[in-house]
């Protein structure tokens, strides 16, 4: 009986390889894989890649598209090593060589060299990182003036993240402005003729930016003539995560493929978390009335990574959205073990139930490796970097950057750590500079001037203030020198924080989200007896302690992931343990505007849910601390349970009340008979 490379895939995955091809040619409609999470889409897609290789499709008229190169070299190598099974060496050769595989950016500036002088652009134009590019929009706005202007104009960032979502989400500008940006909405008319002038000045220096690969692509195909040749290049187009494109990814692929025939797209509509990069869940949701006739649409829900129990709980939550393809993850792993909803007390707490499950569980024989703790907001795993730290636990950190790292928290530290000790140059140096006008000759002056002086913040204080500087200058002394007198801790850190806070709005346009996480930082500071005990615990000296427990191991070494939710999809652990599972935190209390965000929030969890294979905990701090802008400022919040854990479905989890160790040896060691107060209260009125 001849080898069939087809029988290792379930009849789902089959006939997602299978449909539509005959001897190498499309022969159907376009096809919409519903792949959910766990169920084997990578796989599927490299078995279609080699079953249209197997079949005599030309890999040179094979068109791939994934959101990393590295993504699409994986397919294709997996393609290659599937179709070697039954055409040798070389099949494998050709899968592992497809030319046109690659990310949508990449394919975008090889089409447009292509046709560069069709389309007016010259063919050796450069194309610009961000970084390049937020200097270019820069310059353009220091020569309109608005680096100049009586109220604070955005920054180059601010204004190349409003110009990228305008020209990726396919939306007008005031649109953008009112519904993302709302704080720039008064610039609208100064940022439209910054806009302008930054796509002048491209053109002028023959230059593109990352989102003109797209922007350039897409006017491109509005041509009929000219998506009907470019379409025509292709017979089989295959996009992976389809539910992550924005609506300028759409419309090439309708406009190269409009009939639909030969198109493939896969993805997830569950999976769809990305809008704040102008991802639209709608590409995938319409895509099957998007042709006529419609677009066969398989669905793959065998799971093969997540035990029955956690599936049960994670379908129970996304059964809920408002709008979604129909589908109930099933698998054949049974287990006991329901997902916990863990109540605990505060953040401290919750960090110290993390620390202390993990370290058991690696005593049980699970790494560190396959356990991770997932979080929506870089920010919320603030306490729980800390105390991993203190009980010398290794992490690595994805999505955004480790808390102490983070800018305002290190200028925080640097106040704190110069008060404590003024001959710390390293910390004066960052501190002088924040001072406007202060440059680093100016620093280096004073630190040297300072240096050899018994007290140096009394040698600060009788130096004459240096050119420009002023009253803002005699306000770090101020600061400094209070710090110096030791009013007692915590209350020092308030003295930091009020002579800090207004810099961080000078100097930062996101400074409510960096405002919160100074507050996440007192809170921790007041865990400690003092200021030197804070600073010595906090701080891994020498610099090398800091790659050793939280920067990124070496290969052989063992370590705990630490990932926000957007970080880790496409991800898996034997054990994960997702914090603040509650009210203001899963859904944010940002991302509460609308349905569609509300949705999407609900989504995330769902991704955060089906990333554990054995072992799931929902966090449920009752008492976590925010940052308010009103007037009552910082507080403590009690929380409730997320709403998308409603009453109905918690019969899939267990609940959980855990105190750690350090509250137990708080409570009195001899504990006395129950009281029933509720029967008394009822005994009163009979």
């Amino acid at each position: 009986m001849p080898f069939d490379y087809l029988d290792a895939l379930n009849p789902e995955q089959r006939r997602a390889a299978e449909y539509g091809i005959s001897a190498g040619q499309p022969s159907g409609g376009p096809l919409l894989v519903i792949a959910g999470a766990g169920s084997g889409k990578t796989n599927t897609l490299a078995h279609r890649l080699a079953h249209l290789l197997a079949e005599g499709a030309d890999p040179h008229r094979v068109l791939l598209m994934s959101f990393s190169r590295r993504a699409a070299a994986d397919l294709a190598r997996r393609a290659g090593h599937v179709s070697a099974q039954v055409l040798g060496e070389r099949a494998g050769l050709l899968a592992a060589g497809l030319p046109w595989a690659g990310t949508f950016h990449s394919i975008g500036a090889r089409l447009l060299r292509d046709y560069a002088e069709r389309i007016g652009l010259e063919p050796d134009f450069s194309i610009h990182d961000r970084e390049d590019s937020a200097d270019l929009l820069n310059l353009v706005r220091h020569e309109l003036g608005f680096s100049k202007t009586e109220q604070r104009f955005p920054t180059k960032a601010t204004c190349l993240d409003i110009y990228s979502r305008v020209v990726n989400g396919g939306g007008a500008l005031e649109e953008v402005l009112r519904a993302t940006f709302p704080w720039c909405a008064a610039w609208e008319a100064e940022l439209k003729a910054l806009f302008a002038g930054y796509v002048e000045a491209k053109q002028a220096q023959r230059v593109l930016d990352y989102d003109d690969l797209l922007l350039y692509w897409a006017r491109m195909v509005e041509a009929p003539w000219l998506a009907e040749e470019i379409g025509g290049r292709f017979d089989h187009v295959l996009v992976d995560e389809y539910q992550d494109t924005n609506r300028l990814q759409a419309t090439i692929l309708m406009s190269m493929k409009p009939t639909g025939r030969g198109l493939t797209v896969v993805g997830d509509d569950a999976q769809s978390i990305y809008s704040f990069r102008a991802a639209t869940v709608r590409n995938i949701l319409d895509f099957p009335l998007a042709f006529e006739p419609r677009a066969e649409v398989i669905t793959l829900d065998r799971n093969y990574r997540s035990t029955r129990p956690i599936l049960d709980a994670a379908n129970a939550v996304i059964g809920l959205a408002k709008e979604r393809f129909a589908k109930n993850l099933w698998t054949d792993r049974q287990a006991d073990q329901r997902p916990e909803l863990v109540t605990l007390r505060d953040e401290a707490e919750q960090a110290r139930y993390i620390a202390t499950k993990v370290l058991e569980n690696r005593e049980k024989g699970a790494t560190l490796k396959q356990q991770a703790v997932l979080f929506r907001t870089a920010t919320h795993s603030a306490a729980v970097e800390v105390e991993l730290t203190r009980r010398r636990i290794p992490f690595v950190k994805f999505g955004g950057l480790k808390f102490l790292d983070s800018a305002h928290v290190k200028d925080m530290l640097a106040l704190l750590r110069f008060a404590q000790n003024p001959r710390d140059a390293v910390a004066g140096f960052r501190l002088m500079l924040l001072v406007p006008g202060a440059g680093p000759s100016t620093a280096r002056r004073v630190l040297a001037s300072m240096a050899d002086q018994p007290n140096p913040i009394q040698a600060l204080q009788r130096m004459p203030v240096p050119p420009r500087l002023g009253e803002e200058w005699r306000k770090l002394i101020e600061v400094l020198t209070a710090l110096q007198s030791k009013a007692g801790w915590p209350a020092e850190f308030d003295l930091a924080r009020c002579w800090y806070e207004p810099i961080l709005a000078r100097i930062h346009e996101d400074a409510p989200t960096r405002l919160a996480d100074l507050a996440q930082l007192q809170q921790i500071a007041a865990g400690y007896p003092s200021r030197e005990r804070f600073l010595t615990e906090l701080t891994l000296d020498p610099p090398d302690a800091t790659s050793d427990l939280s920067g990124v191991p070496l290969r052989d070494e063992d370590y705990l992931t630490l990932s926000t939710i957007h970080s880790a999809k496409g991800q898996e652990w034997r054990a994960v343990f997702l914090l603040n599972a509650v009210e203001g935190c899963m859904p944010s209390d940002l991302g509460t505007g609308s349905e569609a965000e509300i949705e999407e929030e609900r989504r995330l969890l769902y991704v955060a849910m089906t990333r554990a294979k054995e072992s799931l905990h929902l966090l449920l701090p009752q008492r976590f601390f925010t940052h308010s802008q009103r007037a009552m400022g910082d507080r403590h919040v009690y929380a409730s349970r997320s709403r998308f854990i409603p009453r109905e479905i918690l019969d899939h989890f267990d609940y959980v009340s855990w105190h750690g160790p350090s509250e137990a040896r708080e409570r009195p060691a001899g504990i006395g008979p129950r009281l029933d107060l509720a029967a008394q209260m009822r005994g009163m009125w009979r």
